[in-house]
């Protein structure tokens, strides 16, 4: 096979640019230049740009250009500069802003009184949903752009993103989803003076076109019915009418709370929670063996069948080496046996809560480092920048989706085809 030649940078070809730019670019680099030198140019280009675009906003705002006779009627003039440096995405740049005599003058590219350039709030930004904290944040800024900046600067361009996230956290979602799972995130969060360990729920919800959403994050120190109703209501109060079915680990005080508000919803057990918290009695030796030995459970063709292998389980050499084992099935049993409904296409979109223990994994990396928040609203804030990085990959359905659609359509009828025929005809209108 031929070795695959190497591809050229893509650049702009020589000609493409308009005479002026291109015979600047002869002006400006006229030999081999350093790293330092090119960034330098750099920055006196975007100086030079930036002034010369404040200086055609006074230009439009008095009526005249710079070196035009100043109409008659006019009152106001150009009133020399004053100088200010503004932090950019490139570092500082100190500016020569342009001023009227009567001092209205107010400029769009930069505001007065302020002290940041477009992007630079936007790379702060970046850097902290990508875990990194206030101090390497600074650090960072130094060494890079020489730029020194406060704690409470930092604090004061991320804060501005809540605003964003009240947006997200109350905007209108889905009249009906056939898959929510939920889980939890443990944080630790300082509240009145103690640092706390409290989880972060997460609401994952797969419409009916297979694609994915978060529909919210909630924080509570202790789960039970009273915050899984004020979660459903929520969620009911945004919109959603509907859940065909709710996929969790346990989560106490759901099952009451999803009858009362969503009392057609089929609450299920993940069962790889379930494999997962058995193997955890066993040590590593055991563990391949005795996932075999839980096999025939879970893949039982029915509700009896399974009961009847984890009965022999219970009294296999297994489950009398750990007799923990059994028992939590049967505890869990209510939550388990919806499962053996469903036809296998359903099965291996509810088999697992891993589309939702993705995200927590992810954002497990972005926190670890944190140590702990000083408020709610600052994990609500780093968690949500984190979620906006990891969706905007999302876009295609589901793994098995197609399959899965048609045997909901089957299965709950008029509360699936409802939707997909809204979906459809709003595909059909774009």
């Amino acid at each position: 096979m031929a070795r695959e030649q190497k591809k050229e940078p893509v650049g702009i070809p020589k000609g493409k640019l308009p005479a002026s730019a291109e015979q600047l670019l002869d002006e400006l680099v006229i030999g081999p230049m350093t790293p330092e030198a090119v960034q330098d140019t750099f920055m006196l280009l975007k100086k030079a740009i930036i002034e010369r675009a404040l200086g055609a906003e006074l230009g439009h705002h008095l009526g005249y250009g710079s070196g035009q006779v100043r109409p008659e009627q006019s009152t106001n003039q150009r009133n020399g500069s004053s100088a200010k440096t503004v932090l950019t995405d490139a570092g500082p740049v100190r500016l020569d802003i342009p001023r009227d005599r009567d001092g209205s003058f107010a400029p769009i590219l930069i505001p007065k009184h302020e002290r940041r350039f477009t992007g630079f709030d936007d790379k702060i930004v970046a850097m902290y949903a990508r875990g990194m904290s206030v101090r390497e944040i600074r650090a960072f800024l130094a060494e890079q752009y020489g730029t020194d900046v406060s704690p409470d600067f930092i604090s004061s361009v991320t804060d501005e993103v809540m605003d964003e996230v009240a947006v997200w956290q109350n905007r209108a979602l889905e009249p009906m989803y056939p898959v929510v799972f939920f889980d939890a995130l443990r944080v630790k969060i300082r509240d009145e003076g103690v640092v706390r360990n409290k989880a972060v729920y997460m609401a994952l919800g797969v419409l009916a076109d297979g694609t994915r959403e978060i529909l919210g994050l909630w924080i509570e120190s202790t789960e039970g019915a009273k915050f899984w109703m004020r979660v459903f209501n929520e969620l009911k109060t945004r919109g959603v009418q509907d859940i065909l079915i709710a996929v969790t680990d346990g989560l106490k005080g759901m099952p009451t709370a999803l009858e009362t508000v969503f009392p057609a919803t089929t609450l299920q057990t993940c069962i790889v929670h379930l494999v997962r918290n058995s193997l955890s009695y066993a040590g590593w030796k055991d563990r391949r063996t005795l996932a075999s030995a839980l096999r025939p459970i879970y893949t039982a063709t029915n509700a009896e069948t399974a009961q009847q292998a984890l009965q022999a389980f219970a009294r296999s050499p297994w489950g009398l080496k750990y007799p923990m084992i059994a028992p939590a099935w049967h505890n869990a049993w209510d939550q388990v046996i919806p499962f053996f409904i469903f036809p296998p296409d359903i099965r291996r979109i509810i088999y697992t809560t891993n589309a939702i223990e993705s995200v927590n994994a992810q954002l497990r990396k972005i926190i670890k480092t944190r140590g702990q928040f000083p408020t709610n609203e600052a994990a609500i804030k780093l968690l949500w920048l984190a979620i906006r990085n990891i969706t905007v990959k999302w876009g295609r359905a589901t793994h098995y989706w197609t399959a899965a659609m048609q045997q909901f359509a089957i299965l709950y009828e008029e509360r699936f085809t409802r939707t997909s025929q809204y979906l459809d005809t709003l595909a059909g209108k774009q």
